[in-house]
């Protein structure tokens, strides 16, 4: 890795691991076991994501026969290999400036602004007991979970990695799991009304042929 002095840099791991992470934990506030899981597989992914793109590019060297043979005008330890689709794709000019980079950011940012939103929310909602029904919360029931997953799949599509890509199939299933967890507690809290509310409302994906319609009681 003397060749590319973007790699190593186990500074920016650090200093951009922190500032997700503590992004996260500033509106998620976890007071239950649940938030604490919820929170720490969001942060295992983000510290094996930039372990790899600042640190050591672990799944290059993986690949770096493969990108050899089929790829030989391509530096595989340069630092825009490491932008993965960038280089599948045969896109020319820099990774930062590819469409599927840009969108890619667009997701982490939408999924950043989802998770302040839908967390403060739900944290109001809990302190007045009462069900969380306004925001983001009118269109999907766990947008919270939405929201984490979004980041992640904004970076798997800027940065992917081994390690990433075999954990974010099974962070969703996790996330999937507390939200159905999250809603036997709801239902055993609210009865009548959570069920009237999961009725009209999906669980991840917005349904825009459906209105919601906030709860009674």
């Amino acid at each position: 890795m003397d060749n590319n002095e973007n790699y190593g840099v186990w500074w920016l791991v650090f200093v951009n691991s922190l500032f997700f992470i503590l992004f996260a934990l500033s509106f998620t506030r976890p007071r239950t076991g649940r938030d604490w899981r919820s929170l720490g597989a969001f942060s295992a992914f983000i510290v094996a994501l930039f372990a790899e793109m600042y640190g050591f590019p672990l799944s290059i060297y993986l690949i770096s026969g493969w990108l050899a043979s089929h790829y030989p005008e391509v530096d595989p330890f340069a630092h825009d290999t490491g932008h993965f689709w960038h280089t599948l794709l045969g896109r020319d000019g820099p990774a930062h400036s590819d469409p599927l980079h840009i969108f890619s950011e667009v997701l982490v940012y939408i999924g950043l602004i989802l998770l302040a939103v839908s967390w403060r929310i739900l944290y109001q909602a809990q302190r007045a007991k009462v069900l969380a029904t306004t925001g983001p919360y009118i269109l999907i029931r766990h947008p919270q979970y939405a929201a984490f997953i979004i980041i992640m799949l904004g970076f798997l599509l800027q940065w992917p990695t081994v390690p990433t890509l075999l954990m974010f199939p099974v962070l969703v299933g996790m996330y999937i799991l507390l939200a159905h967890e999250e809603e036997r507690e709801a239902r055993a809290q609210f009865g009548e009304a959570y069920d009237r509310y999961a009725a009209a409302t999906p669980a991840f994906l917005p349904s825009w042929r459906k209105r919601v319609r906030e709860p009674e009681g």
